[in-house]
Protein backbone atom coordinates (compact mmCIF):
# COMPACT_ATOMS: atom_id res chain seq x y z
CA UNK A 1 0.00 0.00 0.00
CA UNK A 2 3.02 2.28 0.38
CA UNK A 3 3.55 2.31 -3.39
CA UNK A 4 0.25 3.91 -4.34
CA UNK A 5 0.36 5.82 -7.59
CA UNK A 6 -0.29 9.45 -6.65
CA UNK A 7 -2.11 10.24 -9.89
CA UNK A 8 -4.44 7.28 -9.44
CA UNK A 9 -5.10 8.23 -5.81
CA UNK A 10 -5.90 11.84 -6.77
CA UNK A 11 -8.14 10.65 -9.60
CA UNK A 12 -10.06 8.52 -7.09
CA UNK A 13 -10.30 11.54 -4.79
CA UNK A 14 -11.96 13.42 -7.64
CA UNK A 15 -14.33 10.57 -8.46
CA UNK A 16 -15.23 10.14 -4.78
CA UNK A 17 -16.55 13.71 -4.76
CA UNK A 18 -19.44 12.48 -6.88
CA UNK A 19 -20.59 10.17 -4.09
CA UNK A 20 -21.69 13.37 -2.36
CA UNK A 21 -22.31 15.76 -5.27
CA UNK A 22 -24.31 14.79 -8.34
CA UNK A 23 -22.74 17.52 -10.49
CA UNK A 24 -19.72 19.78 -10.14
CA UNK A 25 -18.12 22.44 -12.31
CA UNK A 26 -14.35 22.47 -12.90
CA UNK A 27 -13.85 25.25 -10.35
CA UNK A 28 -16.04 23.46 -7.80
CA UNK A 29 -13.97 20.28 -8.19
CA UNK A 30 -10.80 22.30 -7.57
CA UNK A 31 -12.33 24.04 -4.56
CA UNK A 32 -13.81 20.93 -2.91
CA UNK A 33 -10.90 18.59 -3.64
CA UNK A 34 -8.09 21.01 -2.81
CA UNK A 35 -6.12 19.62 -5.77
CA UNK A 36 -4.25 22.17 -7.96
CA UNK A 37 -6.04 23.35 -11.10
CA UNK A 38 -3.45 21.96 -13.51
CA UNK A 39 -3.70 18.49 -11.95
CA UNK A 40 -7.49 18.55 -11.95
CA UNK A 41 -7.52 19.68 -15.60
CA UNK A 42 -5.35 16.74 -16.67
CA UNK A 43 -7.28 14.19 -14.61
CA UNK A 44 -10.70 15.38 -15.75
CA UNK A 45 -9.60 15.22 -19.37
CA UNK A 46 -8.46 11.61 -18.98
CA UNK A 47 -11.50 10.56 -16.93
CA UNK A 48 -13.86 12.16 -19.47
CA UNK A 49 -12.07 10.47 -22.36
CA UNK A 50 -12.40 7.07 -20.67
CA UNK A 51 -16.08 7.63 -19.95
CA UNK A 52 -15.79 7.90 -16.16
CA UNK A 53 -16.91 11.53 -16.23
CA UNK A 54 -19.23 13.36 -18.60
CA UNK A 55 -19.85 17.09 -19.09
CA UNK A 56 -23.28 18.58 -19.72
CA UNK A 57 -24.22 21.68 -21.70
CA UNK A 58 -23.69 23.92 -18.65
CA UNK A 59 -20.11 22.71 -18.25
CA UNK A 60 -20.80 20.65 -15.13
CA UNK A 61 -19.40 17.16 -14.68
CA UNK A 62 -21.13 14.04 -13.44
CA UNK A 63 -20.26 10.35 -13.36
CA UNK A 64 -20.11 8.86 -16.85
CA UNK A 65 -21.64 5.85 -18.53
CA UNK A 66 -18.65 3.62 -17.77
CA UNK A 67 -19.80 3.51 -14.16
CA UNK A 68 -23.14 2.10 -15.26
CA UNK A 69 -21.33 -0.78 -16.92
CA UNK A 70 -19.08 -1.46 -13.96
CA UNK A 71 -21.92 -0.92 -11.52
CA UNK A 72 -24.09 -3.36 -13.42
CA UNK A 73 -21.40 -6.02 -13.27
CA UNK A 74 -20.82 -5.50 -9.55
CA UNK A 75 -24.54 -5.60 -8.85
CA UNK A 76 -24.94 -8.81 -10.85
CA UNK A 77 -22.15 -10.48 -8.94
CA UNK A 78 -23.53 -9.59 -5.53
CA UNK A 79 -25.61 -12.71 -4.90
CA UNK A 80 -27.09 -11.25 -1.76
CA UNK A 81 -28.52 -8.34 -3.73
CA UNK A 82 -30.12 -10.65 -6.29
CA UNK A 83 -31.61 -12.84 -3.58
CA UNK A 84 -32.77 -9.94 -1.43
CA UNK A 85 -34.34 -7.73 -4.09
CA UNK A 86 -37.64 -9.60 -4.65
CA UNK A 87 -38.11 -9.97 -0.90
CA UNK A 88 -37.39 -6.27 -0.46
CA UNK A 89 -39.95 -5.46 -3.14
CA UNK A 90 -42.60 -7.50 -1.33
CA UNK A 91 -41.74 -5.80 1.95
CA UNK A 92 -41.87 -2.35 0.35
CA UNK A 93 -45.29 -3.13 -1.14
CA UNK A 94 -46.52 -4.20 2.31
CA UNK A 95 -45.28 -1.25 4.34
CA UNK A 96 -44.96 1.56 1.77
CA UNK A 97 -41.71 2.80 3.31
CA UNK A 98 -38.11 2.98 2.11
CA UNK A 99 -36.27 -0.35 2.28
CA UNK A 100 -32.48 -0.48 2.56
CA UNK A 101 -29.96 -3.30 2.21
CA UNK A 102 -26.52 -2.67 3.73
CA UNK A 103 -23.35 -4.72 3.93
CA UNK A 104 -20.21 -4.24 6.00
CA UNK A 105 -17.06 -2.76 4.53
CA UNK A 106 -14.44 -2.62 7.27
CA UNK A 107 -15.57 -0.20 9.97
CA UNK A 108 -18.31 1.16 7.74
CA UNK A 109 -21.51 -0.03 6.17
CA UNK A 110 -22.37 0.56 2.53
CA UNK A 111 -25.79 0.67 0.88
CA UNK A 112 -25.94 -1.91 -1.93
CA UNK A 113 -29.67 -1.73 -2.65
CA UNK A 114 -32.56 0.56 -1.79
CA UNK A 115 -36.21 0.82 -2.67
CA UNK A 116 -37.60 4.31 -2.30
CA UNK A 117 -41.04 5.34 -1.20
CA UNK A 118 -43.70 7.40 -2.95
CA UNK A 119 -44.14 9.54 0.15
CA UNK A 120 -43.73 13.32 -0.35
CA UNK A 121 -40.82 13.48 2.10
CA UNK A 122 -37.96 11.12 1.27
CA UNK A 123 -34.81 10.17 3.10
CA UNK A 124 -31.36 10.78 1.70
CA UNK A 125 -30.07 7.30 0.97
CA UNK A 126 -28.32 6.14 -2.15
CA UNK A 127 -26.60 3.01 -3.37
CA UNK A 128 -22.94 3.43 -2.53
CA UNK A 129 -23.58 5.68 0.46
CA UNK A 130 -21.50 4.83 3.51
CA UNK A 131 -22.21 5.15 7.20
CA UNK A 132 -20.31 4.19 10.35
CA UNK A 133 -21.32 0.90 11.95
CA UNK A 134 -22.39 2.62 15.17
CA UNK A 135 -24.94 4.99 13.60
CA UNK A 136 -28.31 4.07 12.12
CA UNK A 137 -30.29 0.90 12.71
CA UNK A 138 -29.25 -0.88 9.52
CA UNK A 139 -25.55 -0.32 10.16
CA UNK A 140 -25.72 -1.05 13.88
CA UNK A 141 -27.52 -4.36 13.49
CA UNK A 142 -24.42 -5.64 11.68
CA UNK A 143 -22.19 -4.41 14.50
CA UNK A 144 -24.46 -6.04 17.08
CA UNK A 145 -23.93 -9.51 15.62
CA UNK A 146 -20.16 -9.38 15.27
CA UNK A 147 -18.15 -11.40 17.78
CA UNK A 148 -17.63 -9.93 21.25
CA UNK A 149 -13.95 -9.53 20.45
CA UNK A 150 -14.69 -7.58 17.27
CA UNK A 151 -17.20 -5.36 19.05
CA UNK A 152 -14.78 -4.61 21.90
CA UNK A 153 -12.02 -3.74 19.43
CA UNK A 154 -14.40 -1.53 17.44
CA UNK A 155 -15.52 0.37 20.53
CA UNK A 156 -11.93 0.80 21.71
CA UNK A 157 -10.67 2.16 18.40
CA UNK A 158 -13.64 4.14 17.06
CA UNK A 159 -14.55 7.70 17.90
CA UNK A 160 -18.32 8.07 18.09
CA UNK A 161 -18.95 11.35 16.29
CA UNK A 162 -22.41 12.98 16.22
CA UNK A 163 -23.94 12.89 12.73
CA UNK A 164 -27.45 14.04 13.64
CA UNK A 165 -29.42 14.94 16.75
CA UNK A 166 -29.90 11.33 17.89
CA UNK A 167 -26.49 9.83 17.12
CA UNK A 168 -25.30 7.66 20.01
CA UNK A 169 -21.92 8.94 21.16
CA UNK A 170 -21.73 7.29 24.59
CA UNK A 171 -19.87 3.98 24.31
CA UNK A 172 -21.48 2.43 27.39
CA UNK A 173 -24.94 3.25 26.07
CA UNK A 174 -24.03 1.89 22.64
CA UNK A 175 -22.76 -1.35 24.18
CA UNK A 176 -26.06 -1.85 26.00
CA UNK A 177 -28.03 -1.14 22.81
CA UNK A 178 -25.92 -3.69 20.93
CA UNK A 179 -26.64 -6.34 23.57
CA UNK A 180 -30.36 -5.57 23.42
CA UNK A 181 -30.31 -5.73 19.62
CA UNK A 182 -28.66 -9.15 19.62
CA UNK A 183 -31.12 -10.41 22.23
CA UNK A 184 -34.21 -9.09 20.40
CA UNK A 185 -33.12 -9.67 16.80
CA UNK A 186 -33.66 -6.07 15.71
CA UNK A 187 -32.69 -2.49 16.52
CA UNK A 188 -34.28 0.92 16.10
CA UNK A 189 -32.68 4.28 15.40
CA UNK A 190 -34.11 7.76 15.81
CA UNK A 191 -32.45 10.72 14.04
CA UNK A 192 -29.01 9.08 14.07
CA UNK A 193 -27.95 9.74 10.46
CA UNK A 194 -30.61 12.31 9.57
CA UNK A 195 -32.82 14.36 11.85
CA UNK A 196 -36.52 13.48 12.16
CA UNK A 197 -36.08 9.97 10.75
CA UNK A 198 -36.65 6.51 12.20
CA UNK A 199 -35.42 3.14 11.03
CA UNK A 200 -35.92 -0.43 12.21
CA UNK A 201 -33.49 -3.11 11.06
CA UNK A 202 -32.85 -6.85 11.30
CA UNK A 203 -29.71 -8.91 10.53
CA UNK A 204 -29.07 -11.15 7.52
CA UNK A 205 -26.86 -14.24 7.94
CA UNK A 206 -24.99 -16.50 5.54
CA UNK A 207 -24.90 -20.31 5.57
CA UNK A 208 -22.16 -20.21 8.22
CA UNK A 209 -24.36 -18.20 10.56
CA UNK A 210 -22.23 -15.08 10.12
CA UNK A 211 -23.92 -11.69 9.88
CA UNK A 212 -23.29 -10.31 6.40
CA UNK A 213 -25.90 -7.59 5.96
CA UNK A 214 -28.66 -5.52 7.48
CA UNK A 215 -32.18 -4.90 6.19
CA UNK A 216 -34.19 -1.87 7.28
CA UNK A 217 -37.50 -0.10 6.96
CA UNK A 218 -37.01 3.66 7.15
CA UNK A 219 -39.13 6.79 7.03
CA UNK A 220 -39.77 10.06 8.84
CA UNK A 221 -40.50 9.89 12.59
CA UNK A 222 -44.18 10.64 12.13
CA UNK A 223 -44.77 7.30 10.43
CA UNK A 224 -43.34 5.22 13.28
CA UNK A 225 -45.90 5.43 16.07
CA UNK A 226 -46.23 3.04 19.02
CA UNK A 227 -49.25 1.36 17.47
CA UNK A 228 -47.58 0.46 14.14
CA UNK A 229 -43.98 -0.05 15.25
CA UNK A 230 -44.48 -3.72 16.30
CA UNK A 231 -45.72 -4.66 12.83
CA UNK A 232 -42.74 -3.00 11.17
CA UNK A 233 -40.40 -4.89 13.51
CA UNK A 234 -41.99 -8.24 12.72
CA UNK A 235 -42.11 -7.59 8.98
CA UNK A 236 -38.44 -6.58 8.72
CA UNK A 237 -37.40 -9.55 10.87
CA UNK A 238 -39.43 -11.93 8.72
CA UNK A 239 -38.00 -10.52 5.49
CA UNK A 240 -34.42 -10.66 6.81
CA UNK A 241 -34.93 -14.27 7.93
CA UNK A 242 -36.26 -15.21 4.49
CA UNK A 243 -33.22 -13.68 2.81
CA UNK A 244 -30.93 -15.50 5.27
CA UNK A 245 -32.63 -18.83 4.57
CA UNK A 246 -32.24 -18.29 0.82
CA UNK A 247 -28.54 -17.76 1.47
CA UNK A 248 -28.37 -21.14 3.19
CA UNK A 249 -28.78 -20.06 6.82
CA UNK A 250 -30.39 -22.67 9.07
CA UNK A 251 -32.66 -20.85 11.53
CA UNK A 252 -32.81 -23.93 13.77
CA UNK A 253 -29.08 -23.87 14.54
Amino acid sequence: MQNKNKTVVKSMDVLNLFLTYSKLSFNEIVQVSGIPKTSVYRMIGSLEEMGFLQKDETGKYSLGLSFLQFGHLVAERLDIRQIALPIMETLQNNVGKAINLIIRDGNEAIYIEKLDTNEPVRLYTAIGRRSPLYAGACSRIILAYLSDKEIDHYLETTELKPLAAGTITDKNKLQEILKTARRNGYTISHSELENHTTSVAAPIFNYKGEVIAGLSIASIDLHFQKENLPQYIEKVKTAATEISQNLGFNVNN
